[in-house]
């Protein structure tokens, strides 16, 4: 791509936020038609820079220049953008669930004439749109009955619909599976031949490497190196080693794992889907946790991993139908969250921006929120111990913020991922269940967070971890379990776990059994 046109130029990009200074003379240089990727750490700088380029942060908040096309660009907000052609997805996306796929595609942009919507005209842009991205669906089918996978293609067929010349994709594969995420990234390369210039941020190091043209990586708000990818030989290695200043030998810190004796088992488990009473969320399903173990649960996105979690802590997820809970060989009855932290249990949500933290709440609230009785007097909160507290988780867990008064919106992934897990650390909880503990968070702070589960199982806690990443259980895991259609279909120790035999086991119905 080196001969092609240069159609964005970003030149000593400098933006500040009171006591932070997010990204410093930073540059950045796009070709026409080229795939161009932005790595770094969470906190790097990658999402500023894009919302400098997209108008979120308009011309006068930040120093630098943007040349786009040959001529340098100043715009007011995203709309100014936007009119320019260049159109960015945001890893949150913005579609209105209640909406049609039609109404999102073109909402704010509707087709018509003297204030009327011309609906029979949008629905068949809509399906034009549709087709370009590989969706295959009904242009009234609303938002929300349709999976993550499929949004995602609404907002590229929304950003086609603004004629976009420079699509912005801030990390578009975090939350799909992997069917989808290869459908994505085909659809970048088809995009390009057909003269669309793409940016992409991505923590998938593989995907990178896969789909992107060139890559410039950024480092504490400072421009590191921009590489050809494939003149430059690049691979995940050399990207890490760009991203966190040194070789990383290993994506897993060294652990000895200490199991003791068997102290919680779930037996018969059988849950129903909250809605479709004849749907079976979690059949029969059965497994143990041992004192100082982290134990896996791989499975195809929708397999049911996530609902067995949610239904054993507190039935916070489908109907109740059978099945026996027990801790330290007593048998127990969790009926609420309550219940559930009484005894002992802990639950981290896939989902920590919309249930796993209240985005208004500063660091230390949030760290506390979980058991408000261990800094409260007669039900009235002890700010001084609550400080303490959330102090002493701030820095034990490396938590990047100036202060435990700072918003946890303006943390990065990887420090809001260690709120969360401050927060359910407080509560002292005898097994947590971590469900995609480091999704959409960069190498370097997986790394940390794989070492704080560590340090949990080495203080005798039984800790579950539910991952859609294969290598990331077979690094970390002491013991996997394979759930495939609500039913546990393999327990496989870590000697004997690789992805072949963990994805055979995820795509059958077969009798859990040790391998």
């Amino acid at each position: 791509m080196s001969d092609a046109p240069v159609l964005l130029e970003m030149r000593s990009i400098t933006k500040e936020f009171p006591g932070v200074k997010a990204l410093s003379d930073v540059n950045l240089v796009v070709r026409a038609g080229e795939i161009h990727a932005i790595a770094g750490e969470n906190g790097a700088g990658k999402s500023t820079l894009m919302k400098v380029l997209s108008g979120v942060y308009p011309y006068g908040t930040y120093s630098g220049e943007i040349l786009y096309q040959g001529t340098e660009s100043r715009f007011a907000d995203i709309r100014a953008s936007e009119r320019s052609g260049i159109v960015i997805i945001h890893q949150e996306l913005a579609l209105v669930p209640g909406m049609s796929i039609t109404e999102n595609i073109f909402l704010g942009n509707e087709p018509g004439r003297g204030g009327v919507i011309d609906w029979k005209v949008a629905n068949r842009q809509a399906l034009e749109l549709m087709a370009r991205v590989g969706l295959e669906e009904d242009p009234d089918t609303l938002i929300k009955d349709i999976g993550v996978g499929k949004q995602q293609l609404v907002e590229i067929a929304k950003a086609f619909a603004k004629d976009v010349k420079l699509l912005i994709l801030d990390e578009p594969t975090a939350a799909l599976n992997e069917a989808d995420s290869q459908h994505l990234l085909d659809l970048l390369r088809h995009f390009k031949q057909r003269g669309v210039t793409s940016i992409i941020i991505s923590h998938k190091l593989n995907e990178i490497a896969q789909v992107a043209d060139s890559i410039t990586i950024l480092r504490d708000g400072r421009t590191i190196e921009t590489l050809d990818i494939k003149a430059d030989g690049v691979d995940e290695d050399r990207i890490v080693r760009g991203m966190v200043g040194r070789e990383l030998h290993s994506r897993f810190p060294d652990h000895t794992p200490k199991i003791g004796e068997v102290f919680f088992e779930v037996r018969n488990w059988t849950v129903r889907h909250p809605i479709s009473a004849d749907r079976l969320v979690a059949k029969n399903s059965s497994f143990t946790v041992r004192r100082g173990e982290i134990v896996g649960f791989a499975g195809l996105m929708g397999a049911g991993r996530t609902e067995l979690a949610m239904s054993i802590f507190g039935r916070s997820y489908g109907t109740y139908v059978s099945g026996q809970i027990f801790k330290d060989g007593q048998e127990i009855v969790l009926r609420s969250v309550s219940d559930a932290i009484a005894h002992g249990l802990a639950y981290v949500s896939e989902d920590r921006k919309s249930i796993g933290l209240n985005l208004l709440d500063d660091i230390k609230t949030s760290m506390v929120s979980a058991k408000l009785s261990k800094v409260s007097t007669r039900g009235v909160v002890d700010s001084v111990r609550e400080y303490q507290a959330a102090e002493g988780y701030r820095t034990s867990l490396r938590v990047k913020a100036p202060t435990v008064d700072e918003g946890v919106t303006k943390l990065s992934g990887g420090n809001q991922q260690k709120v969360v897990l401050a927060k359910w650390m407080f509560t002292d909880p005898d097994l947590l269940i971590l469900d995609e503990p480091t999704r959409g968070i960069d190498v370097g702070a997986k790394y940390e967070i794989y070492g704080i589960i560590q340090r949990l199982a080495d203080q005798g806690k039984g800790v579950i971890v539910i991952s859609s990443e294969l290598p990331e259980l077979i690094g970390l895991c002491d013991r996997i379990y394979t759930v495939f259609e609500g039913t546990i279909t393999g327990d496989i120790d870590r000697r004997d776990a690789d992805p072949e035999l963990l994805m055979k086991q995820m795509t059958s119905v077969k009798k859990a059994q040790r391998s």
